[in-house]
C-alpha cells in the first residue's frame, strides 16, 4: 500500500497544484509519468503496476478539465522507458529487429472447463489456442512426476489428439512439483525448425512456446483443488477494446471473432509470421495480416517492423516480391508516415520488378534479365535463389505429391506460362501505387513516368491476355485456359473495363471458392469492388468445407493455413493469412478506408447487403470511427461518429431516392456522396 500511496501522491498532488494554475489561464498541459506495467502484465511488481494503472486511469479523466473549464487544457500520461527502447531499436540499424520485451504482453488464462477422466487423469480446456506454455502452482508437493499433454486438436471428446498430423501441434512432457506455493512453468522441448535461424527469435525470457488450447494431466496424486493450472500466453501488445463488429448474421460475427483472435494470438514474435511451422515472415502472408491488424488496432509497429524486414529478407515467389509496394503503401495510408516512403523509395522501385519489362510492358520471372546480379540487387543473400511464379498455394497434386481432395490444388488449373496474367496484374498494381507514392513525395516527373508505364501495361494486358470472344482473361500468353485467378486479380486491381465487367464477374461467380484462403482475400476484394456484395457475403458465411465456418467446425480457434487438411495435408492451425474476413468487413462491408493519408479524411462506402443491423468500431491514428446501422423495410439508417480532426466522404448507394443528414433533406446532389464532419452524423436513406 505504501508503494501505491507514494506513487499516486507524487503525481496527484502536483496535478492538483498546477491544475489550479492552468485552469486560471485556460491553457496548459500536465504530463504524468506512467509506465509500461500499467498496460502490460509484469510479474513481481504488483504495487508498482497497480499504482501506475491508477495513474493512467486518473490521466484519462482529463476530459473533465476540458469539458468544465477550457478546450485548451490537457493532461496525459507517458511511459518513457518504452519510448526510449523504441528509439534505440529504431536508431541502430539491424537492432531494429530485436523487439523490446516491453512490447509484449504476458497473460495468465484460467481454464474454462476441467473434467476428470479417471484416477489422477484430468482434461483442461482453456477455451482458445494461444502461443505459450503451462504454469502450475500447488499447495502441496508430489514426489512422482506429473505427465502433461498439450495440444490444439481433439481426437475425441475430452481427449487430445496425440497424432494430429500436418503441422497441428501436440506435445508430451513431465513435471515434478518440488516446492509448494511456488509457480512452476512447464519446460517444453524446442522445435529446431521454428526456433533456429532464420526463424524469428523470441525473447529469451519466454522460453519455448507452442500453440495449444487443451491440456491433459496424468498421474496426479493430490487433489485437483490444490492445484492452480494456468495457460501462460505471450502476444504483442494488443488493444482488445480498439475494435468491434456485430451484425444480424451470427455466422459472420463468429468468423470475425475467429479472425480477430488469430491476429492477436499470432503476434507472439513481434512480426507478421506465416504460422508456427516456420515462424518466418512472407510478404503475401504479411499483407493480409497487416490489412486485418490495421482494422483491429491503431498500433502499427508490427507492420512497420515487418515491412523493413522484407527489404533485407525477400522471399522467392514473384508475386510475394510484388507485395512489397502494397505493404508500404497500405501502412502509409493508415499511419500517414511519409518518411518511411521517402527513405525507401528507391528500394520500392526495385521491388516493382520494373527491370524485367519487355518492349510491350509485360514482365516475366523467366526473363534473361532475372540473373544472379539482379537477384542480389533485390536483396537475396544467395544470388542463386530461383524466383518463381506462385499464383496460389498449394499447387496441384502432380507438383506436391500430396493426395489432395482437389487434384488441381488451389490454382484452379492455372496454366503456368512464362508471361503470367496474375504476375502482370500485380505489376500493374505496383505501377499505379508507385505513381501515388511519387505524388505524395512531390516527384512530379516520376508521377508521369509511373502513370505512363501503368497505362501501357493495362493496354497490353487487355489486348494480349484477354479473350474478347468470351469476355474473360486467360492465364497468360500462349494458352487458352482461363482460371478464377486470371480474372479475380485483374478485377481486384482495376484492370477490367466497364464493357467486360459483367462477363468477368459472371465467370468469377461460376468458379466458386476455387482458390486458397490467401486467394480469397483478392476474390472478395474483387467482388466488393464490382458491387457484388450479396455473392461475397455468401462466400464469407458459407458452410461447405472451403469456408471459414469449416475452420470453426473442425475445432480450431484460429484461422487455418488452408480450408481443410484435405486440401493441404501439412497445414497448420494458426495462420493469419486466413484472416481476410476481418479486413473485408471493415474495408468493404462497412466500407471504411482512409481516403487521404493518416485518415485526415475517411471514405465510407457501405455494402451491407441483407444485414438488418450492424455495429462497428474502427481504430484509426486519429481515434475511433463508430458506426451503427439499421434497416427497416426500404429505409436504412446510419449513425456515424468521427473522431476530432477527421472528415469523411460517405458514398451513397446507387438507388438512393431520398436522403437526409442530421435531419436536413439533401436535394440536387449530383456527386453521389455526402461530406461528414467530426462528431455525430445521422444519415437516413430511403430506396
Amino acid at each position: 500500500m505504501q508503494c501505491i500511496e507514494r506513487k499516486n501522491l507524487t503525481n496527484v498532488l502536483p496535478s492538483l497544484i498546477f491544475g489550479k494554475e492552468v485552469v486560471k489561464h485556460k491553457k496548459g498541459v500536465i504530463i504524468n509519468i506512467s509506465s509500461i506495467p500499467a498496460q502490460s502484465t509484469i510479474n513481481r511488481v504488483v504495487g508498482y503496476s497497480t499504482s501506475k494503472a491508477a495513474l493512467d486511469n486518473y490521466a484519462k479523466r482529463a476530459l473533465e478539465l476540458a469539458l468544465r473549464f477550457s478546450e485548451g487544457l490537457r493532461r496525459n500520461a507517458i511511459a518513457p522507458c518504452f519510448l526510449m527502447l523504441l528509439f534505440f531499436v529504431k536508431s541502430y540499424g539491424q537492432d531494429y529487429f530485436d523487439v523490446p520485451e516491453t512490447a509484449f504482453q504476458t497473460v495468465l488464462n484460467t481454464p474454462v472447463d476441467i473434467i476428470q477422466k479417471g484416477k489422477g487423469h484430468y482434461f483442461v480446456d482453456f477455451g482458445k489456442s494461444f502461443f505459450g506454455t503451462v504454469q502450475i502452482q500447488s499447495k502441496v508437493t508430489q514426489n512422482d512426476s506429473l505427465i502433461f499433454h498439450l495440444g490444439e486438436k481433439l481426437a475425441t471428446l475430452h481427449t487430445i489428439d496425440r497424432n494430429p498430423g500436418g503441422s497441428i501441434r501436440y506435445q508430451k512432457t513431465k513435471l515434478t512439483i518440488n516446492q509448494p506455493n511456488t509457480p512452476v512453468v512447464l519446460s517444453l522441448p524446442a522445435n529446431k525448425k521454428n526456433t533456429s535461424q532464420p526463424a524469428i527469435q523470441l525473447p529469451p525470457s519466454f522460453g519455448v512456446v507452442m500453440p495449444f488450447r487443451y491440456v491433459e494431466i496424468e498421474n496426479l496424486e493430490i487433489p485437483i483443488a490444490d492445484i492452480e493450472i494456468l495457460q501462460k500466453v505471450f502476444h504483442y501488445k494488443f488493444n482488445d477494446e480498439a475494435s468491434h463488429f456485430s451484425s444480424s448474421n451470427a455466422i459472420l460475427d463468429t468468423i470475425w471473432d475467429l479472425c480477430k483472435h488469430t491476429v492477436k494470438a499470432t503476434s507472439f514474435t513481434g512480426f507478421y509470421v506465416d504460422g508456427d511451422r516456420e515462424r518466418l515472415p512472407y510478404e503475401a502472408d504479411a499483407y493480409i495480416n497487416q490489412l486485418s491488424h490495421y482494422c483491429l488496432d491503431n498500433d502499427y509497429s508490427i507492420g512497420k517492423r515487418t515491412n523493413q524486414y522484407f527489404l533485407d529478407n525477400p522471399t522467392w515467389p514473384t508475386e510475394w516480391l510484388l507485395h512489397t509496394v502494397l505493404l508500404f503503401y497500405h501502412d502509409f495510408m493508415y499511419s500517414g508516415d511519409i518518411q518511411t516512403l521517402a527513405s525507401n523509395y528507391e528500394a520500392l522501385k526495385l521491388r516493382t520488378l520494373l527491370d524485367l519489362e519487355r518492349e510491350d510492358g509485360l514482365i516475366s520471372s523467366k526473363s534473361k534479365k532475372m540473373d544472379q546480379a539482379f537477384v542480389s540487387k533485390l536483396g537475396f543473400k544467395n544470388p542463386e535463389t530461383k524466383i518463381k511464379d506462385i499464383v496460389d498455394w498449394p499447387p496441384g497434386q502432380q507438383d506436391t505429391g500430396w493426395k489432395l481432395k482437389n487434384a488441381a490444388g488451389e490454382r484452379d488449373g492455372y496454366d503456368m506460362v512464362p508471361i503470367n496474367t496474375v504476375v502482370n496484374s500485380f505489376y500493374y498494381r505496383n505501377l499505379v501505387l508507385m505513381s501515388k507514392i511519387a505524388g505524395h513525395l512531390n516527384k512530379n516527373e516520376e508521377v508521369v513516368f509511373w502513370n505512363t508505364k501503368a497505362e501501357k501495361v493495362k493496354r497490353t494486358i487487355n489486348t494480349k491476355l484477354f479473350d474478347k470472344d468470351k469476355g474473360i482473361y486467360i492465364d497468360g500468353e500462349g494458352t487458352n485456359h482461363a482460371s478464377l485467378h486470371a480474372n479475380m486479380f485483374p478485377l481486384a486491381f482495376g484492370l477490367v473495363s466497364e464493357e467486360y465487367k459483367k462477363t468477368v464477374v459472371a465467370f468469377i461467380k461460376s468458379r466458386g471458392m476455387a482458390c486458397s484462403v490467401y486467394g480469397a482475400q483478392y476474390l472478395l476484394d474483387a467482388l466488393f469492388n464490382a458491387d457484388e456484395a450479396s455473392y461475397a457475403l455468401a462466400l464469407l458465411t458459407a458452410k461447405h468445407d472451403r469456408s471459414w465456418y469449416n475452420m470453426i467446425k473442425i475445432g480450431s480457434t484460429m484461422t487455418l493455413e488452408a480450408w481443410d487438411p484435405a486440401y493441404k495435408p501439412n497445414l497448420d492451425w494458426n495462420h493469419a493469412w486466413g484472416t481476410a474476413p476481418t479486413n473485408i468487413v471493415t474495408r468493404h462491408l462497412w466500407g471504411v478506408t482512409p481516403k487521404t493519408p493518416g485518415f485526415e479524411t475517411a471514405r465510407i462506402r457501405p455494402q451491407l447487403d441483407d444485414l438488418t443491423f450492424s455495429k462497428i468500431k474502427v481504430p484509426t491514428i486519429k481515434g475511433y470511427i463508430l458506426g451503427d446501422y439499421k434497416k427497416e423495410g426500404r429505409q436504412q439508417t446510419f449513425k456515424l461518429i468521427l473522431p476530432k480532426e477527421m472528415t469523411a466522404e460517405f458514398i451513397l448507394p446507387k438507388h438512393a431516392k431520398k436522403v437526409t443528414i442530421n435531419g436536413t433533406l439533401i436535394t440536387n446532389n449530383n456527386t453521389g456522396s455526402l461530406s461528414l464532419q467530426s462528431g455525430f452524423n445521422t444519415i437516413i436513406i430511403n430506396r
